[in-house]
This record gives structure tokens, sequence and C-alpha cells, in this order.
């Protein structure tokens, strides 16, 4: 199975445990791209709409698409009943999306399992003269606030972290997107920050995509390690998240 695929195969685990972006980021961002009734909007990929609610809310047209058909069943569950919400189940690489174009396209952690040159030409391509592209993401520190505990859980993943299928992405470069006619590329940050029990931080462990695919004896060791990890220090995940907005427009 395909990475970009394989979070369809836990959709309650991924809506509960992985985290959501800050109250400012998304006031910034409908600020900026001046997102109200009678805008426009997609989504790249939202998942179970972890970045879905503050831009629905504003009542705009508010398009979204979803590879994943069980994360599409969730999304229609939660905001299937907002006469501004509409979702299709559809891989957005060879989505034919006709004549519509959008004032703001955006993505939570999303964009970067498309190849740049789709990802930054189609998206180009759907925007109205003056949209705008907004591409979000968290970066986690856990440690900075207990450095023995991640020293413990580095060890852990030392030994027991051997996933079946390598994960070879993170080389997504946000900034390219001026290579493809945007303009006025900037990069934002927020901060925020969570606590986890051993339970919940486990279970967020297991939201990662290449964690998903670990298989026996393996599995059971690198969990049984994380979980003994925590335990032995504190019983508790402290993150200093940071939230990254890059922001890019399409020429008038």
């Amino acid at each position: 199975m395909e990475f970009r695929k394989i979070f369809d195969t836990i959709p309650e685990q991924f809506d509960k445990y992985r985290p959501r972006y800050s109250e400012e980021l998304f006031a910034d961002l409908i600020s900026y791209a001046e997102i109200k009734p009678g805008k426009k909007v997609l989504e790249l990929g939202p998942g179970t709409g972890k970045a879905t609610e503050p831009i629905l809310n504003t009542g705009c047209s508010y398009h979204a698409i979803e590879l994943g058909e069980h994360l599409t069943d969730m999304m229609k569950s939660k905001y299937g009943k907002c006469t501004n919400f509409d979702i299709v189940n559809a891989d957005f690489i060879a989505h034919d999306f006709g004549n519509q174009k959008f004032d703001m396209i955006y993505s939570a952690a999303t964009i970067q399992w498309i190849p740049e040159d789709i990802a930054f030409q189609k998206t180009f391509d759907l925007l109205k003269p003056g949209g705008v592209l907004a591409m979000l993401l968290t970066k986690a520190d856990y440690k900075t606030p207990n450095e023995k505990l991640y020293n413990k859980i580095q060890q852990v993943y030392s030994a027991y972290f051997k996933p079946d299928i390598e994960y070879k992405h993170g080389s997504f470069v946000y900034s390219n997107a001026v290579n493809y006619g945007y303009v006025g590329f900037e990069k934002r940050e927020y901060h925020g920050k969570r606590e986890l029990t051993t339970d919940e931080y486990v279970a967020f462990c297991g939201t990662h995509c290449d964690h998903i695919v670990l298989s026996e004896p393996y599995k059971s060791n690198f969990y049984d390690g994380i979980r003994g990890a925590v335990n032995e220090t504190g019983g508790k995940v402290i993150f200093l998240d940071t939230y990254e907005m890059y922001l890019t427009k399409k020429p008038l």
C-alpha cells in the first residue's frame, strides 16, 4: 500500500490523536486570503478535518478532495449537513476539476505527498488570478522538555524500528512554488504545547505512516519499548509544537 493511502486504514485513531492547528494560524489565514461567503476554497486531503472547521465556518463555498474512502466518509459524517460543504473521494493527481476555479487552495500536511510539478502547476492552474495557496504543517519537539525521555525513545527506535516499507518522503521544498509562477512566498510560524499520557503517546505513534507498517516481532517490541520509556520518565510526553504556514499567490 502507498504511504499516502495508509492513513485511510486508521480514521478513528488518526482523528483522536493527531494534533490540530492553532486558532491564531487560521485567523491569519482567513484574513490574508479574505475568506468569507462568496469565496470558493479547496482543501487538499483533509483527512478527518483537522484543518477544516475554521475555514468552513467562514461561510465560504468549501470543497475538498480526499483520496481515502474511509476518511471521506468521516468528513461527510462530520460536515455533510453544512450547506457550504462539498467533498469528492478522488486522487488530486488525476482528478478533472472541469472549469472550477478557486480563491484559495490549502493543504494541512498533504501537499508533500504529491509530486512537486503536479502539486504546484495544478494548484496554480486551478486558482483564480490573485488566488492563495496555503500549506500547513506541524513540527513537534519533545526533546527540549525532557531530553532523558527523548534519548530513551531514540534507543527504542534504534533497536526495534524496522518498518517493512522505507519512508522516503520529506524532500518537498515549499519555496519552489515560485518556480511555477507563484509570487509573494512567505513563511509564518505559530506555537503550541501538548501533553500526552503514556497510552496517548503510544496511540499517537501509531498514526505515523511508517509506524503503521511495522510487522512482528518488531511491532510489539517497539511499542512495549516506547511504553516502558515513557513510564520510566514520568508517564507523560510534552510536545512543543511549531505550526508552520507557507503562503503564496497566483499573480493578478
